[in-house]
């Protein structure tokens, strides 16, 4: 694996001359990639679209699910059963019905975590130009040609660029961001 040093840019027109700056400075064009990074959410990962089988914090919502059912089944037929004299025999089951639906309504809701709890830092959408670098002078130019083209976000993450393509970008990882 290579060092790859990338910055974000909010233009097309400002991430090819990104990529022209960079040729300037003396790096290989196979060895720059300049793609569009899609929003969170938007990457396609699975057939069916998205970028994750579940939303971040909705891990636990089945077993919420399940146990605030049993709990409001329970409720329900208790409820159901002492108002059986004024609604009749079937107090009882309209009981399990209606504490199991609530239930499980307010079981996925408690076991849903706050994203909050789940701090993550994204890499943002946008026009990703990066550089695979080798030793520190060229990670150095790297970073000062980002940082005077004023690009977004400028990052160090390991991977291959063969070609022009960045083979092992995962738009899912956390950017590694280089303090400015």
């Amino acid at each position: 694996m290579s060092t790859i040093i990338a910055g974000r840019f909010q233009l097309q027109d400002e991430a090819t001359h990104a990529v022209d700056e960079l040729l300037v400075a003396g790096y290989e064009r196979g060895g720059i990639s300049s793609f569009f990074v899609n929003p969170a959410g938007q990457h396609d990962t699975f057939p069916v679209g998205g970028d994750r089988d579940k939303s971040p914090g909705a891990e636990d919502t089945g077993r919420g699910a399940a146990a605030g059912a049993a709990a409001g089944a329970a409720a329900g037929a208790a409820v159901g059963l002492a108002a059986a004299p004024v609604s009749g025999p079937a107090g009882p089951a309209l009981g399990v019905l209606v504490g199991g639906h609530l239930g499980s309504l307010v079981g996925t809701l408690g076991a849903t975590e706050d994203s909050a709890d789940h701090p993550q830092r994204r890499r943002e959408a946008g026009m990703l130009v990066a550089v695979e670098v080798y030793g520190e002078e060229q990670e150095r130019r790297a970073i000062e040609v980002l940082h005077r083209l004023h690009a977004d976000a400028i990052e160090r993450n390991q991977g291959h660029i063969r070609d022009g393509d960045w083979e092992d970008f995962d738009p899912l990882s956390p950017p590694a961001l280089i303090a400015a």
